[in-house]
């Protein structure tokens, strides 16, 4: 299961922010082939891009969608749009947030960090994944 990936990369060992989390689950779990820049590129999407916006967990789980669903520009993918609209909503609905800022202070901890939103950002990209492969 993806969470497996996701738990792995979330381990203090790997020290990863919630964005590379993501897409380095993904790239071992759907043997995406990006490079180390590929996965560098998602090191300013962490903490809210840095200024606490939107959440990491759902910007690398967005570059995922990217990935996986667009072949060349995502003007030539009208399904981008619409699983990205999907993401966002059933984020949302699990935590009525987005901010990056407000989301720690709901839901995170010294302990835990945001493990509670990159483990639903993870369950939710697995199952449109799955629904939309």
């Amino acid at each position: 299961m993806f969470i497996d990936f996701v738990k792995k990369y979330y381990d203090k060992e790997y020290n990863l922010n919630c964005a590379e989390t993501i897409i380095y689950a993904a790239n071992e779990r759907y043997e995406l082939n990006l490079d180390k820049k590929a996965l560098k590129s998602m090191a300013a999407f962490g903490g809210g891009m840095g200024i606490g916006d939107v959440c990491g967990a759902i910007t690398g789980s967005l570059a995922v969608l990217g990935i996986i669903f667009v072949e060349d520009r995502a003007h030539e993918s009208g399904k981008i749009k619409e699983i990205s609209a999907e993401f966002f909503n059933r984020f949302q609905a699990i935590f009525k947030e987005k901010n990056c800022i407000e989301l720690k202070e709901k839901f995170a901890n010294n302990e835990e960090r945001c493990s509670k939103m990159v483990y639903a950002a993870g369950k939710v990209l697995e199952e449109l994944i799955e629904e939309y492969r």
